[in-house]
């Protein structure tokens, strides 16, 4: 179901009502699984020359998604050239999810609240959703091909033992190409991991570069330890940042846990997320077939009287080639 906490005329902020903790006064909605949503353009960034298409989200202070901005409110830079606006919308399609789940041995005690937080996120999900699960340590492992079953990938991750290094980019290459068979349209990679590659045979630039070309947000929850533990490796130490990098890349986002208790909620709250975005849409002013890769800049023009909101896009495109 669907909980809307309704503000300043027709702003709505959500919220999941039952694995959130309580953000305020919320009104609760039932979501009609029956009714098909609105049309528009498929909110993911492509380019169907002219046409690109970019999936914005818009938070408040409390990490929760705004809804009711009009096209009004946002403008978008390409190359630091500013567009006109040609396509609007905001839906709720079905999705295609990875699970990337860290099984490494540094996750022992953190796997029950990890797996907690997979329950969590699963219980955001519509009954047209598809999902899969990758696993890895030493090496990544496709152990749930892709389902609508969610009762399968939890039954799988309840007999997860955690041994060995890091395998963390594999993972997420074998992960990208996986979504490419999804037949859903919107796709996404949620990442549940404790910390830094230590195993892979990509390097971040490779996987970087695979990123941007890719059509897909990349939403991780990272559990690391605190800046006082010592001994902490050069790769831990990346993890933050590798992560952060990846997610902002997409238009995703990298959620940083110190308390393990706040697993569920963040992986409810990114549930959430996944199915309240804008899609902004124009038809560049320049638009050469160069093959470049063009960056994107998004600016929220908000109604007066809001709070702070944050706003969260996809970082560049590549335009079409010769």
């Amino acid at each position: 179901m669907r909980t809307a906490w309704r503000a300043l005329g027709s702003l709505a902020i959500l919220a999941w009502a039952g694995a959130v903790p309580d953000w305020g006064q919320v009104a609760i909605e039932a979501r009609n699984h029956g009714a098909a949503p609105e049309r528009g353009p498929r909110p993911n960034i492509r380019v169907d020359a002219p046409l690109v298409l970019i999936p914005v989200t818009v938070c408040d202070p409390l990490n929760r998604p705004v809804t009711g901005l009009e096209k009004e409110h946002f403008r978008v830079f390409d190359n630091k050239v500013e567009q006109t606006l040609t396509h609007f919308s905001m839906e709720d399609e079905p999705l295609a999810v990875g699970l990337v789940f860290d099984t490494s041995g540094s996750m022992g005690t953190k796997l029950r609240k990890s797996r907690m937080a997979a329950g969590a996120f699963f219980q955001t999900a519509n009954p047209d959703d598809e999902f899969f699960l990758v696993q890895f340590n030493d090496t990544p492992r496709l152990t749930v091909p892709i389902t609508r079953d969610t009762e399968e990938i939890q039954t799988q991750l309840a007999f997860t033992e955690a041994k060995g290094r890091t395998a963390l980019l594999d993972a997420i290459y074998l992960s990208i190409h996986e979504l490419k068979k999804a037949n859903r349209q919107r796709k996404a990679l949620l990442i549940i991991s404790d910390g830094g590659d230590n195993s892979s045979r990509y390097t971040e630039n490779e996987l970087r570069n695979l990123v941007r070309e890719g059509d897909l947000l990349i939403y991780a929850i990272g559990i690391y330890e605190p800046l006082s533990v010592r001994g902490r490796s050069a790769e831990e130490m990346s993890g933050p940042s590798l992560l952060a990098d990846l997610a902002e890349q997409t238009g995703g986002r990298h959620f940083a846990v110190d308390n393990l208790n706040e697993l569920p909620d963040i992986a409810a709250k990114i549930g959430v997320e996944l199915r309240n975005r804008y899609v902004l849409g124009f038809a560049p002013t320049n638009p050469l077939r160069d093959g470049r890769y063009h960056k994107l800049h998004v600016k929220l023009v908000p109604p007066r009287g809001l709070p702070p909101l944050r706003v969260f896009w996809r970082l560049g495109y590549y335009a079409p080639g010769e």
